[in-house]
């Protein structure tokens, strides 16, 4: 007897019947996933857990894999598919609230990370969650943002001055930030971002830790390249669905599941970032960081002013970044987020 039947012995007849009716009676629904790796890729990998999960909340779903996140989002749009995994960034078209967690430099780390989304994921929240006819169903983290330069000495604000640097032109706040410290900001999508960096095109460019094994940006970063050692955002990956399609209670499920998926999540962040040579860390001071900090928190307020950003989003963010270093000059700031 096999490992399988041995469990199977040993259940109960009765739960063995009633969890074969509650997959037979889960409705079908598709979910298109954003994984630059397709089929293959560490964001496909997991929801193909996900999938298995959500069978016990009436639904299985038929993953659908995307190369290319805006053919995702239209795709979504269309309905096409019932429910789209993809960028925070991409995402802040459905729900400004949740969108506006990836906001540039409002969180730094993964702790502060895992409060935001455990507050915005609770119950209490869930109104904030919905934007008719969308609900954000789960937030996972990507990793922290960094930036990839094909210069090592370019590690400070004022040195990005005349830099192109590669945004996506899916995100109205990057061309904000890149015009803003006096950079050319150089339109891509996250498809090209990363070859535009390698063959010389662009001089900096950003994203997560797996990017540098999964697009090769060593070829870039080669001979004089660096990676600055300091969390533009930290990037997110968002489960949207049109809720009128979706059993009743769903959503909240859904978003705890999420949340209890953090921590192996950021262990596997942890060791893509490790994966990165030592020889290309670019370490910057304080006092650097400081300046970071007061141009980012000023492209927050405008890009709020503008509707970009989502007023309640970031005074959440900055009372958690409050809660834990009081002494940050913005917690005093009398133009406060």
């Amino acid at each position: 007897m096999n490992i399988f039947a041995h469990i199977l012995s040993r259940l109960p007849i009765g739960f063995i019947l009633l969890s074969i009716a509650g997959i037979a009676a889960a409705e079908t629904k598709s979910l298109c996933v954003f994984d630059m790796l397709g089929a293959n890729g560490p964001y496909f990998a997991e929801m193909k857990d996900y999938k298995t999960a959500a069978l016990a909340w009436g639904v299985d779903f038929t993953l659908k894999p995307h190369t290319n996140e805006r053919v995702a989002a239209e795709d979504f749009k269309a309905g096409t598919c019932d429910a789209v995994i993809f960028t925070g960034i991409r995402a802040r078209q459905f729900n400004a609230f949740t969108g506006s967690l990836d906001a540039i430099g409002s969180i730094q780390d993964y702790g502060l990370l895992k409060s935001a989304i455990s507050t915005i994921s609770s119950k209490k929240a869930e109104k904030l969650m919905f934007n008719d006819p969308y609900e954000v169903v789960g937030i996972l983290p990507a990793g922290a943002a960094y930036m990839f330069v094909k210069d090592r000495s370019v590690d400070t604000v004022g040195e990005l001055a005349g830099k192109r640097i590669a945004i996506l032109d899916s995100d109205p706040a990057q061309t904000e930030m890149v015009t803003f410290v006096g950079a050319s900001p150089v339109s891509t999508t996250i498809a090209n971002m990363y070859s535009e960096f390698n063959n010389g095109s662009v001089d900096v460019t950003y994203g997560p830790a797996i990017m540098y094994e999964a697009m090769e940006l060593y070829k870039g970063l080669e001979p004089k390249g660096g990676v600055i050692q300091f969390s533009l955002a930290q990037l997110t990956l968002q489960i949207v669905i049109r809720k009128d399609k979706f059993p009743e209670g769903f959503g909240q499920k859904s978003r705890d599941y999420a949340l209890s998926r953090f921590d192996r999540l950021v262990e596997v962040i942890g060791n893509s970032e490790k994966k990165i040579p030592q020889k290309f860390w670019i370490d910057i001071p304080e006092n650097d960081k400081a300046s970071y900090n007061e141009v980012f928190r000023q492209a927050r307020l405008r890009l709020r002013g503008k509707g970009i950003y989502n007023d309640k989003m970031l005074t959440i963010m900055r009372r958690l970044r409050c809660e834990k270093s009081p002494q940050l000059p913005e917690c005093t700031a009398a133009d406060k987020e």
